[in-house]
């Protein structure tokens, strides 16, 4: 099977496991929404996950993974798979001794913490106790994350997508399930039943599968404590500088987060939904391209074939901008219809529509830069240079952090408000990040033909205007003649889905025009998922079936 076969297969396990997830994280959003709304509960929710994520950042929980996935990968590429379960086995017993370490000050310090590094901006006595209650309820499932996200990347590696793809639509399913037990029978304050289901997802979801499926791979895990053994030395030389360095990547909620706090009741929560749905296309399609094409990339450079390798990323780069340049489009377009359709009922009002909306657009055009992270990063992983994430993200990262304070203030008393100054701001810095992250990878990988990226970068973005422009057109038909009359939501899926359809019948004709070649590839990974396997394997690993 061809590169661009293996890893476009590997994609489309991941974008629909991925789309699953991410269909599960609205209805999810749609629970909380209408059970609980948006005020001071659910900002209080929302920022019990503050220290938890911060916890992740600091033991680098994302870059361990990724930075243990080159070097397990070398082993079996060797085929010495004794030594591949020792290294898991020595990563594993100390980092989750330190992990609890870590879970156990943050149970003890909690009330003395959430002030600090949560919600500067709210000083109410009874929140603060409330948000500590939430952060000790949230706290441990960082735990089944981490050691979850080890097992994943063990997977990844062994080209078994499914069940890493599966435990985040567990993990929704959890909070699904404990908001609506507490929603219905506590009412709005019952906030809390969404972090006991966040906490139950994320043990079932993030380490019970993984568990299960590694060990059908032969995982053999024994304690070992081995800090110098030879593959754990080049694991630790790959992440510790991340440790010891700020990621924009894994701070930014956070940060946006943290100012919001000093905003108005309500502007932590709309500010994170309107994050969540910029995060849907970037989840579904950049997460999943960078994922489905890790392991080959690490092969690639492990195997020193650095032709393929810069073939495989600058395909990875134009697949991803054929998807995130068009959604953020229709997001920005379609926006106050989408919120209403998934979001404005129950305790959801029309203002808080009004609040998620406005922030939308600012965030939305950031995509591109979102999606292509991940894809650039992993490529830097696969090489073992961890210094240029590293770098970038921490010049970016102290650069918007200056733009959350500068832009909140400056758009606090116009139309949009100041929490659509900090999605601005997240967007400045991740374009940055990203054309750093470009540069550098240029140089790194002996160049990625830049040139042809430009190229579809520009067809994608004329096709994508034109499609705006008709989608536009029809909106507003739709609202002055048809939506009159109609049932609230019935009025808001015609506002989203007659723009969409024609707008998108659209788009393919002038991707027809323009002979983009990303068109078919995204047509692949979608028909690939679905299509019937051959031989009994499922086109990515043929030694073990996908669970």
């Amino acid at each position: 099977m061809s590169t661009q076969k293996t890893v476009t297969k590997a994609a489309a396990i991941m974008m629909a496991a991925i789309m699953l997830s991410r269909i599960l994280g609205l209805v999810r959003d749609v629970v909380i929404s209408g059970l609980f709304g948006q005020g001071r509960n659910t900002d209080l929710y929302y920022a019990a996950f503050g220290i938890p994520d911060l916890l992740f950042f600091l033991i680098a929980g994302g870059v361990l993974s990724a930075a243990f996935v080159p070097v397990f990968v070398e082993y079996l590429e060797k085929n010495q798979r004794e030594e591949a379960w020792e290294l898991f086995s020595v990563i594993a017993s100390i980092m989750a001794v330190i992990v609890a370490v870590l879970i156990l000050f943050g149970e003890i310090f909690a009330r003395h913490l959430v002030p600090i590094l949560a919600t500067p901006g709210i000083d109410d006595p009874q929140s603060l106790d409330f948000l500590a209650y939430l952060t000790r309820i949230v706290l441990p499932a960082q735990f089944f994350f981490f050691m979850g996200g080890l097992m994943m990347a063990a997977l990844w590696a062994h080209k078994h997508f499914t069940a890493p793809g599966l435990g985040p639509s567990i993990y929704n399913i959890g909070i699904i399930t404990g908001g609506a037990i507490a929603g219905t029978q506590i009412g709005p304050q019952g906030v809390q039943g969404l972090a006991w289901g966040a906490l139950t997802g994320a043990f079932f979801g993030n380490f019970v599968l993984q568990f299960f499926v590694l060990r059908r791979y032969g995982m053999k895990f024994r304690p070992n404590f081995n800090y110098r053994h030879p593959g754990a030395i080049k694991v630790w030389k790959l992440m510790v500088p991340v440790i010891f360095s700020l990621s924009l990547t894994y701070v930014d909620v956070y940060i946006n987060r943290w100012f919001a706090s000093f905003l108005f009741e309500g502007a932590m929560s709309s500010l994170d939904r309107a994050n969540r749905l910029m995060q849907v296309p970037i989840g579904i399609f950049g997460q999943a391209i960078a994922i489905g094409f890790y392991t080959t990339l690490a092969a690639q450079f492990a195997n020193q074939k650095m032709g393929d390798f810069r073939e495989t990323v600058n395909y990875g780069l134009r697949t991803i901008a054929f998807v995130a340049i068009p959604s953020t489009v229709i997001l920005i377009i379609l926006r106050v219809p989408i919120i209403q359709l998934l979001f404005q009922h129950g305790e959801f009002s029309a203002k808080a529509t009004a609040d998620v909306a406005n922030p939308v657009i600012f965030y939305s055009l950031g995509i591109l830069a979102w999606s292509s992270h991940p894809l650039m990063a992993r490529a830097f992983y696969s090489m073992r240079v961890t210094w240029v994430p590293v770098l970038t993200g921490t010049i970016m990262t102290v650069i918007f952090v200056a733009l959350n304070w500068v832009l909140m203030n400056a758009m606090m008393h116009c139309k949009y408000g100041g929490h659509s100054g900090l999605a601005l701001a997240t967007t400045i810095a991740a374009f940055g990040d990203m054309l750093l992250l470009l540069y550098f990878l240029r140089i790194k990988a002996g160049g990625i033909n830049v040139r042809r990226i430009l190229l579809s970068l520009t067809k994608i973005t004329a096709a994508s205007l034109v499609m705006g422009a008709v989608m536009w057109g029809m909106l507003q038909v739709v609202e002055n003649n048809i939506v009159n009359g109609l049932p609230f939501k019935l009025a808001a899926a015609s506002q989203v889905f007659i723009p969409m359809a024609v707008g998108g019948a659209v788009f393919i004709a002038a991707v027809k025009l323009l002979k983009l070649e990303e068109s078919a590839t995204v047509w692949n990974m979608i028909k690939s998922k679905f299509s019937r396997r051959r031989n009994g394997t499922n086109g990515t690993s043929g030694t073990v079936n996908e669970a």
